[in-house]
């Protein structure tokens, strides 16, 4: 995969523990190193136990990462199954709480990954719309998700819409990882590029003064027209 930015969210589809602890360990290895916040929600065929012993023989100086509470390793039950069932709203919140949370105490973001494996069919409908709205919640915050499948428990409709709702899909092809990308995406990420280039040229070259201001009404970023009336380099 290569450098993995904030608000990526990407699947991977596994056959087997194997297959899970090749692209698990060194996705959660690097988000330690890079002082992220990791959450690793578990199941079969790796429990939450396997996967924290896994993580610890594979990362110098373990202990001290979770002494300082920089990583977290749960059972489904305890995240997507809390209280008993797949409510996808309170999922939802509960990532941007952790998010949020781990900025507040330093930490440069969230790193997490969900194994699906406990989920029915009865509930494919409603994970895949929450899976397809997740996108939006990814992308607004500095969160990169990894999303994991058991290649075996899916269909060809299932396969389909796994890799429709991720920006890119991992699979083992030959004995190598393969990564498919979600063409439909890239695209309309080309168009978002596309569109902030020639916003950024407007702003850049307008003689009329533009200002920018964040949720909370503070002024973050003046342009060069607006620096020039009030007499300013900046707006500090």
């Amino acid at each position: 995969m290569g450098d993995v930015r904030w608000g990526t969210h990407f699947c991977q589809f596994y056959r087997d523990k194997k297959d899970l602890l090749d692209i698990l360990i060194p996705y959660f290895r690097a988000g330690l190193k890079n002082n992220e916040f990791c959450l690793w929600v578990c199941s079969e065929p790796l429990d939450a136990g396997e996967a924290r012993k896994a993580l610890a023989r594979a990362v110098p100086g373990f202990a001290s990462y979770v002494k300082r509470g920089q990583v977290e390793i749960l059972p489904y039950t305890e995240w997507y199954l809390k209280g008993g069932r797949f409510n996808s709203s309170r999922v939802l919140r509960s990532w941007v709480d952790k998010v949020n949370r781990a900025l507040d105490r330093g930490f440069e973001g969230l790193r997490l990954s969900g194994n699906t494996f406990w989920l029915e069919r009865k509930d494919w409908k409603q994970f895949t719309d929450y899976e397809e709205e997740i996108n939006s919640v990814v992308t607004r915050f500095k969160m990169i998700a990894l999303c994991t499948y058991a290649i075996d428990r899916c269909g060809v409709d299932e396969v389909i819409d796994v890799i429709n709702n991720h920006q890119s899909t991992l699979i083992r092809r030959g004995g190598a990882w393969t990564v498919v990308e979600n063409s439909s995406y890239k695209k309309t990420q080309e168009e978002l590029r596309q569109t902030e280039r020639r916003f950024r040229e407007v702003y850049e070259r307008s003689p009329i003064g533009i200002e920018l201001y964040d949720a909370d009404g503070k002024l973050v970023e003046a342009n060069p027209s607006c620096l020039e009336i009030f007499g300013v380099s900046s707006v500090d």
